[in-house]
């Protein structure tokens, strides 16, 4: 079944016709679309046990319990995951004992009338493969860029389909499961940005690189990491937070990020437009720019460094952002009204001047600095060693017909020093790190935190105690 393509109504009626499949539907803020596409087909009565919408938020309270904040939120899903699916092992369990049961669940926000809002939703299926097994989950946030209602009504129900036959029929391979959630729907009306499996099924599945492989496959811009390593949605980390963001390969996690976090954090903390201080939120970026090679994406490279980040007790967002503009386009995106800075090196800032990174924009680079620079955005430069000279704003070298733009964002406050810094650390460059330690030269654990050094060295990460195999065994990742 694989690797055929069936539209909705073919998966649709392949799920009614499974005399075992039998479930419930909960759906909030599109309508029933996702039990529609079942009811239209025929012979849903052998697959529906129930499906409801409880639009209003205290009738959604009486049912699933109440939930502070916001209703569009993946804990909100969980509760009616949870409640639908509890019900049907209480009151059908011993009835019928040879169903599979599931609960299908979503909670949207759908375009509203005046069109200013920003579409998206939580999903999830919770699944017996066998009668009477434990169950599992399969979890998406999925962001709607349709501009219609009645489109992104149509988006929810097939995807909802997607999902249901892919936990049923595609199991096996979840990556399968998240390709074929796009079967039926044109390109570029959606994103999923946010996936979690977990229960027997999905015992060996990690959830790291699932996220990775939405973004490698451009079903999401960036996909993030709590410091449990766990997936989880920007909205969960963002919402309403002031950011201070920092890019970088961290190929590995050397003492000056570490400076550059600390002391950047210090000088966010002291800028007056910030108004709440303890919502303060730290983001580590890593770009697929950076984690490709000659071969591709390295995935255990790639988890080497996520495990480093998150065991400093960072959240690391993975993103396919080559230029700095869209990753404030993307971190604005849920912290409306907060205050943003991003931490940068010196010697990259040349980069953020080089035309040719914004070629696909009609304004070039003075348009990406629009949004660069949005509601006073902030770059916060760190210096860097050059022989015997420490570069900063100032002494910093920029192509000519830039440089009276560059003197007004430096005025401006729009590019500040760094107030403080570590000087002693400024000949650190995780490359020359990298060099030493795949040449077995010990000099790097001075370059590096104590324990980086030592996650570094009890996991073999980047190809450490590579002098002590042969060349064959050294090859083998």
């Amino acid at each position: 079944m694989e690797g055929q393509v069936l539209d909705a109504a073919a998966k649709a009626l392949s799920i009614n016709l499974d005399k075992t499949i039998y479930g419930a539907f909960a759906e909030i803020g599109a309508g029933q679309e996702i039990a529609r596409n079942f009811f239209v087909v025929g012979g849903a009565s052998g697959t529906i046990a129930k499906s409801l919408s409880a639009y209003d938020m205290a009738m959604s309270d009486a049912i699933y319990g109440e939930r502070p904040g916001r209703y569009v939120c993946q804990g909100r899903l969980e509760q009616m995951l949870t409640y639908e699916y509890n019900r049907l092992i209480t009151e059908l369990g011993p009835k019928k004992p040879e169903k599979r049961f599931f609960a299908i669940a979503n909670t949207v926000e759908t375009i509203n009338y005046d069109r200013s809002n920003k579409s998206h939703g939580w999903m999830g299926v919770r699944f017996q493969l066998n009668p009477g097994e434990e169950y599992n989950d399969v979890i998406i946030h999925i962001r709607l860029l349709d501009r219609e209602n009645i489109l992104q009504q149509e988006i929810i129900g097939k995807l909802g389909v997607n999902l249901l036959y892919g936990c049923y029929h595609l199991h096996h391979s979840p990556e399968s499961i998240l390709k074929h959630m796009n079967d039926g729907l044109i390109p570029g009306r959606m994103q999923i940005d946010m996936v979690s499996m977990k229960g027997p099924l999905f015992k060996n599945v990690d959830n790291r690189l699932l996220s990775l492989w939405l973004v490698k496959n451009k079903m999401a811009d960036a996909v993030m990491f709590q410091p449990d390593g766990k997936p989880i949605h920007p909205t969960e980390v963002l919402y309403k937070k002031e950011i201070l963001a920092m890019r970088g390969r961290f190929r590995p996690v050397t003492k000056v990020h570490l400076d550059m976090l600390k002391n950047g954090m210090k000088q966010f903390e002291k800028d007056d437009r910030v108004k709440n201080k303890k919502r303060i939120t730290v983001i580590t970026e890593l770009t697929l720019k950076d984690l490709s090679g000659e071969e591709g994406i390295d995935e255990k490279d790639f988890l080497d460094r996520v495990d480093i980040l998150t065991a400093l007790g960072q959240t690391v967002l993975v993103s396919n952002f080559q230029e700095y503009y869209k990753l404030v386009q993307y971190l604005t995106r849920y912290n409306t009204g907060a205050q943003l800075a991003l931490v940068l090196g010196a010697n990259s800032l040349i980069n953020v001047f080089n035309e040719r990174f914004y070629k696909k924009l009609n304004g070039g680079l003075m348009e990406a600095f629009g949004y660069l620079f949005h509601k006073d955005v902030r770059l916060y430069l760190y210096p860097y060693k050059f022989g015997d000279e420490v570069i900063k704003a100032d002494n910093m070298i920029i192509p000519e017909k830039y440089e009276e733009l560059y003197s007004f964002l430096k005025s401006s406050n729009k590019i500040v020093d760094y107030e403080n810094y570590d000087k002693e650390n400024l000949h650190i460059f995780s490359h020359k790190v990298l060099e030493k330690i795949t040449e077995g030269n010990t000099e790097w654990e001075k370059m590096v935190p104590p324990i980086v050094a030592r996650i570094i060295k009890e996991n073999n990460f980047f190809n450490y105690r590579k002098k002590k195999f042969s060349k064959s065994r050294m090859s083998f990742r």
